[in-house]
């Protein structure tokens, strides 16, 4: 099931159906792999500071137009390639190590072959007398290209390089005039499917469902901002014994069933649970449920048509959620798999992996200690069944090359166990980082204030609907606490509130390594101060009103005008912006959208230096202080997107 909504084109300012904001929804894109790498790509470059360089060689005169194509990192990797074949062709293996550097006064970027290209050379009567002297002649060997000013080896031959800053202003200039999906990564995947959210029918969505909505969305936009085509899949419980107990519920209550409506039921998690302890209390009831199960999996059209008033009771609630979240999902849940358990099953059988054992039929895995079972000792079907059918589903009708699961830490095992067992019947390659690939992506728990589960006084798991609300309610009681009701208009207040609230869940979820437990604190992510969504939207909001106050026409200015990156901070705000696409490729590849929180915050705290030293309105230097300005709103309103989160533009 998608959702549909109405969407604008980013712009320096807002479009005039909306002052405050707007949802922006870009065209979906795709991104490359990292180039292969040693144990010593590893290395930071805190250990690379060496107290001077040991020779220096000016690069400064170009011989070549190049423009930039979106990564630093990979642009100037494809220089020391030809470099490393100039210098040493008989290795043709090794690949280029660069990395961008972490102190500004050892360069913009290292390349850090040197040492490790040493200890292949050093027994084969090389010319060479030591890592320095590997380092000086890759610096000599480096082609000459405009986008690097300079070039020093230091030390054990670590090469610094320092971007021509005429260069960084001009790719600045371009990307303003060209748009910011001309900096997007490319992957090399085409196709890839996200697993994500996945609530169970009949059940609220909770706040445990929070982080698999939130982080899969992410990665999804991430992707497709790469060129990536993202089936954005929801994998919704919705099949199993527990639709027995709830179809015969639903007779008892509602013999009409045609007739029954959302309000008649009410809520729903009340009628699962009436339903589920009527069924162990219920001998009779019990028994009428299992039957239940057997007319459903017949195909009994009665008990089917009840089956699918449920689902689309549960789907209406999911739908509020997804609305407020701003998420794109298509359902395809267990049921949809179903058809297809049987033969999958039997191919696994048919490749002698299938094994009987205690009544049930399992495959046994090296390296762990229980079995994965795949059919019951009742014959029935399992998570592992249905989950081996639909990873066969994705790859040989859908045509995935990466297939990506967002679910909580807890079930790792499961995910490890069933991508062995596909491994083990060939579907995927030896090497898990070979495409076809799979991924899951495991996260930890939502925690209250007490550091135990996040759940409401009454010991009850927080329906989610309830979360965001509160959350904009809060993000309105602040907005009026400001005095905003009295200056804009109450459609003006709600759409504020509701992009800041949201917008606050978000990244106070999106900026945690999704690997450990975060605290719950409407207090923390709502406040204005610090890493928060809330600080991030009003600093791009006062970027907007920088440039409105200028009176000036910034789509003008972007045609017209240069930029200079004389002083220091405005060349450190323009080396950061144009870390963006390598930033979102690391993200992508590491599938850490803290990664991206990361590098926003930052470039808030870069303008913020820039801002504050440098004099935007009214210098000698304003129109390319207001284009730096509007090229960090860009990136912001990217990063924005990418999250999943809506820009304001005043506030």
């Amino acid at each position: 099931m998608a959702i549909s909504l109405t969407l604008f084109p980013i712009t320096a300012t807002p479009p005039p159906s909306s002052s405050l904001f707007s949802l922006t929804r870009l065209p979906r894109s795709h991104r490359l792999p990292y180039l292969s790498s040693s144990p010593s790509d590893k290395l930071r470059a805190t250990a690379w500071r060496f107290p001077s360089p040991t020779r220096t060689k000016s690069v400064a005169t170009m011989a070549t137009n190049e423009e930039f194509t979106g990564n630093l990192k990979r642009q100037l990797a494809k220089l020391f390639d030809v470099s490393l074949k100039l210098t040493v062709p008989d290795e043709p293996g090794v690949n280029p190590l660069v990395a961008s550097s972490d102190a500004d006064k050892f360069g913009d970027y290292q390349c850090n072959n040197a040492m490790g290209l040493w200890s292949i050379i050093k027994g084969k009567g090389t010319q060479f007398r030591g890592p320095p002297a590997v380092g000086q002649a890759l610096v000599k060997n480096l082609p000459t290209s405009e986008m690097v000013e300079s070039c020093s080896v230091a030390g054990p031959g670590f090469i610094n390089v320092i971007l021509s800053p005429k260069w960084m202003a001009k790719s600045i200039e371009n990307m303003l005039i060209d748009g910011i999906d001309t900096w997007a990564p490319t992957h090399s995947v085409k196709r890839a499917v996200v697993d994500f959210s996945s609530p169970n029918i009949a059940k609220e969505m909770h706040v445990g469902h929070l982080r698999s909505t939130i982080i899969g969305d992410t990665l999804a936009r991430m992707l497709e901002y790469s060129k990536v085509e993202v089936l954005r899949r929801n994998h919704v419980g919705d099949w199993g014994t527990q639709f027995g107990m709830l179809i015969e519920y639903l007779f008892e209550k509602f013999p009409d069933t045609d007739s029954v409506t959302e309000t008649a039921i009410g809520d729903l998690q009340d009628f699962y649970k009436k339903s589920k302890t009527k069924f162990d209390e219920d001998p009779d009831f019990k028994e009428k449920a299992q039957q239940a199960v057997v007319h459903l999996q017949g195909g009994d059209p009665i008990y089917r048509k009840a089956w699918a008033k449920i689902c689309e009771i549960s789907r209406t609630e999911f739908a509020k959620v997804y609305q407020r979240l701003q998420v794109e999902l298509e359902e395809k849940g267990e049921s949809f798999y179903n058809p297809y358990i049987a033969k999958v099953i039997e191919e696994l059988n048919s490749k002698g992996l299938v094994e009987e054992s205690e009544g049930a039929r399992v495959i046994f895995l090296d390296g762990f200690d229980i079995p994965l079972i795949v059919v019951k000792s009742d014959g029935g079907f399992n998570y592992a069944s249905t989950d081996l059918t639909a990873l066969w589903y994705r790859l040989n009708e859908e045509k995935a090359e990466w297939i990506i699961y967002v679910t909580d830490v807890g079930q790792q095992q499961h995910f490890n166990m069933f991508f062995k067992a596909a491994r083990k019947a060939g579907w995927l390659p030896d090497s898990d980082k070979t495409y076809p690939r799979v991924s899951h992506v495991g996260f930890g728990l939502v925690l209250g204030d007490d550091k135990k589960r996040f759940r409401t006084r009454s010991t009850e798991v927080v329906r989610l609907v309830d979360l965001l609300d509160e959350a904009k309610t809060r993000s309105r009681t602040a907005l009026i606490e400001r005095g905003k009701d009295k200056e804009w208009t109450p459609e003006e207040l709600d759409q504020t509130a509701e992009a800041v609230g949201y917008g606050a869940v978000k990244y106070a979820d999106l900026k945690n390594n999704r690997t450990t437990n975060y605290t719950f604190s409407f207090d923390q992510m709502l406040s204005d101060k610090g890493n928060t969504a809330v600080y991030l939207l009003y600093a791009h909001a006062r970027i907007c009103s920088i440039i409105r106050k200028s009176g000036k026409d910034i789509d003008e200015l972007k045609k017209t005008g240069k930029i200079a990156l004389d002083h220091a901070d405005e060349r450190a705000l323009g080396l950061h912006l144009l870390r963006f696409a390598e930033t979102v490729e690391e993200a992508c590849s590491n599938l850490l959208p803290s990664v991206l929180c990361e590098y926003l915050y930052s470039l808030s705290e870069h303008y913020t230096r820039f801002y504050s030293n440098c004099q935007v309105n009214g210098s000698p230097e304003e129109t390319s202080r207001l284009l730096l300005c509007e090229a960090t709103a860009t990136v912001m309103r990217k990063c924005f997107h990418l999250l999943g989160i809506t820009p304001v533009y005043k506030i």
